[in-house]
């Protein structure tokens, strides 16, 4: 829900009326939703339907409306940020419902054991938080309805959700905080951290991420569009800006389009892997309801500068790779768009990526997908290409590898013009590779592979690429049955996605 130039602003107004029909009524109001919540908890909560794995479809139109909002689970989910509190995963999100106008808003919340079955638990507030109301009519303009794109971290015994206002004059927008001892809430309002205004040459203040760095900095990247994305340092005890009206610098931008800057950039989300000593930074490329990609970089600095698989500085002006989340298409599916704007984090040592999901079929259904992120050996993370099922991990033998995959290249169509890039979801679509007992690939013999658990090499043309792959065992989504998948990098740069048939 995020404009990135003067046509993409009056695109998304079109879109979002497009999805509007009356839905009158708040929710308290309605004992179909509504039920008692847990004392001492956030009364904006209400209790949710678990959806079993069975029952995850990529439609949810009959119970899109917010008379079944307890039933929502993974549905109407966008822009998540993920934390684990106790025995529970909570994703907080931005206020969206399909085909539906926003009768509530105050940021969904979703909570899960498994990241697999979601149970909705309503709203972290009631209604929009003033403050970031305020300092836009305080501008002129009129804020939009629904809150966008929060994030949630804690620090000590205090929850801190930071939350994305806008309106519909360009670039004013506001990022607030809230806090509160429970994640549930309540909460409170303690400050806006950064604002943005027509007239400050800088990036649109709004998708937040918030780290803490090895040294115990605190840092918020944020961005969408316009100048990049940037980074600024917080004060650890309050959460806000270090210094006051401080908006931070610019550590990612993409390359040129044409004659001007590309502003299809935004979200930008970093973690720290200390198995590697990297800082990574996930962001997302284009258009949210269609071309809709993932990329990452990574510094030895919180602060950048931040390289890409080619040594290159995202801060430069040029696109930048591995691109690991994409538009996709397997078999006996219409494909998925709008795969990004992500949370990346870790339970243990497994890290995992959560984002978005658009069915090609209908691109307004937006269903939370959650991948498990696998790490190459130089250091790279990779995501898996079907969703996570919580499935018991398998032992897998060379044997088991024999057969035909389907396998995707993470391919990228560079298309002239801001109007192609966001109408065609550039799906990449799956291909048969046969993997042959011999050890050859297909009928060229020429072509190889090797396997050293968890690690398929693919050896094609006498070394010109060789694609390096961790193999692992996953639900597969399209024919709703178990399968083997693997997911990693070529020489160059390519995310390399497969399962097996």
């Amino acid at each position: 829900m995020k404009f990135k130039s003067p046509f993409y602003f009056v695109l998304s107004l079109i879109i979002l009326s497009g999805l509007s029909i009356s839905c009158d009524g708040n929710l308290e109001d309605r004992p179909d939703v509504t039920t008692p919540p847990p004392t001492g908890v956030n009364n904006n909560i209400v209790e949710g339907i678990p959806v079993p794995l069975s029952e995850i479809q990529d439609f949810y139109g009959q119970i899109s409306s917010f008379q079944f909002a307890n039933q929502w689970g993974p549905y109407n989910s966008h822009d998540p940020a993920v934390i684990k509190e106790g025995e529970w995963f909570y994703s907080f999100g931005t206020d969206v419902a399909y085909g539906q106008a926003l009768s509530r808003v105050g940021m969904q919340v979703r909570r899960s054991r498994d990241l697999v079955t979601w149970e909705f638990r309503g709203w972290a507030t009631s209604g929009r938080p003033q403050q970031g109301v305020n300092y836009i009519r305080q501008n002129g303009g009129e804020p939009f309805e629904n809150v966008w794109a929060p994030y949630i971290i804690k620090i000590g015994e205090e929850f801190r959700l930071y939350y994305s206002q806008s309106s519909s004059i360009f670039k004013l927008s506001a990022i607030g905080l809230l806090t509160s001892d429970n994640v549930e809430g309540p909460w409170v309002e303690k400050g806006l951290v950064v604002t943005s205004n027509t007239n400050i040459p800088m990036t649109n203040a709004i998708d937040p991420a918030v780290i803490v760095d090895k040294d115990g900095k605190h840092w918020m990247y944020y961005g969408s569009a316009f100048d990049g994305l940037y980074v600024m340092e917080l004060n650890p005890e309050t959460g806000l800006a270090k210094t006051n009206n401080d908006k931070g610098f610019r550590v990612v931008q993409r390359g040129f389009a044409g004659s001007r800057i590309n502003g299809n950039i935004e979200a930008p989300e970093v973690i720290y892997n200390e198995a590697t000593g990297f800082y990574y930074m996930f962001l997302s490329y284009d258009w949210l309801e269609s071309k809709y990609n993932i990329r990452v970089g990574r510094s030895t600095s919180p602060t950048g500068p931040f390289l890409d698989f080619n040594g290159l500085d995202m801060n430069g002006e040029q696109d930048n790779v591995p691109m690991i989340v994409a538009p996709y298409k397997f078999q006996d599916h219409a494909g998925w768009q709008g795969v990004a704007h992500n949370a990346v984090f870790r339970d243990g040592d497994q890290f995992y990526i959560a984002h978005q999901g658009r069915p090609t079929a209908d691109r307004f259904y937006m269903i939370k997908h959650v991948r498990k992120l696998y790490w190459t050996e130089d250091g790279w993370p990779v995501a898996s290409p079907q969703r996570y099922a919580n499935l018991p991990m398998k032992d897998i033998q060379r044997d088991d590898l024999v057969g035909t995959w389907e396998q995707i290249i993470l391919g990228y169509r560079i298309v002239p013009g801001y109007a192609e890039e966001q109408f065609l979801p550039d799906l990449q679509v799956s291909a048969d590779l046969t993997l042959n007992a011999d050890g050859s690939i297909g009928n060229d013999s020429g072509n190889v592979w090797t396997y050293e658990k968890p690690w398929l090499t693919l050896n094609y043309g006498n070394g010109a690429f060789t694609d390096k792959v961790y193999v692992d065992n996953e639900y597969d989504w399209e024919k709703r049955k178990e399968t083997i998948i693997y997911t990693g990098l070529n020489n160059e740069g390519t995310a390399i996605w497969a399962k097996k048939k």
